[in-house]
């Protein structure tokens, strides 16, 4: 079974181009959707938030935006919730692999924003990282609800630079242009993907 690892800085049109995997038939684990569901109401993670964060919690359902003021601007913080977040969503990754290894399926994409940020790259045997001009990823930023340039700003400086993320993916997909133009190279994508050789730098990406 063939692992890719599919990344993006924000507002590339990851989520987009996920969607466009999944369309073609290739199972995708999203892993925010992970964190979505560890997080949510009573979920795996909510009573060690309880317990570190103890006035986000109010019964069984964490309140985000409380949760995301103590950690804006706090590394440590952060750092905690990431502690608690992080091996959970792993836990589902691997539940995930090992169901789709069982039902022998050829490639499967692991959806990951920060993949190289956090060495997910190791497990997947080729990495993709969707990509587009920096005024386009700006635009469609700022359109989103309650974003900030300031906001926009702290993200970034947690992600790798997209210059750096195309440098070390093994294939990168313009997301600049049509939807139909991204589509179209996810789609030779997954036919040379399906005929790859498995596992050929996993463990030792790029060095």
């Amino acid at each position: 079974m063939i692992i890719l690892g599919l990344t993006g800085s924000i507002g590339m049109g990851k989520s987009e181009a996920a969607r466009g995997f999944h369309r073609l038939g290739i199972p995708v684990f999203d892993s925010d959707a992970a964190v979505h569901k560890v997080m949510r109401r009573n979920g795996r993670a909510v009573p060690r938030i309880a317990h570190e964060f103890p006035d986000v919690v109010t019964a069984g359902v964490i309140d985000r935006q409380a949760l995301g003021r103590h950690v804006f601007a706090n590394p440590a913080s952060l750092r905690r919730l990431e502690s608690i977040i992080h091996p959970m969503v792993r836990d589902e990754r691997d539940r995930f692999l090992k169901r789709m290894r069982a039902r022998r399926q050829p490639l499967v994409v692991l959806d990951v924003p920060l993949l190289f940020e956090g060495g997910g790259n190791r497990q997947c045997d080729y990495t993709a990282v969707v990509s587009a001009p920096h005024r386009v990823q700006r635009a469609r930023v700022m359109a989103r609800a309650g974003m900030t340039a300031e906001k926009l700003a702290g993200i970034l400086q947690q992600q790798m630079p997209d210059a750096e993320k195309r440098r070390r993916a093994d294939f990168v997909i313009p997301t600049g242009g049509s939807r139909r133009q991204s589509l179209r190279v996810i789609r030779g994508l997954v036919t040379m993907l399906r005929n790859a050789p498995k596992n050929r730098h996993r463990q030792h990406h790029h060095g």
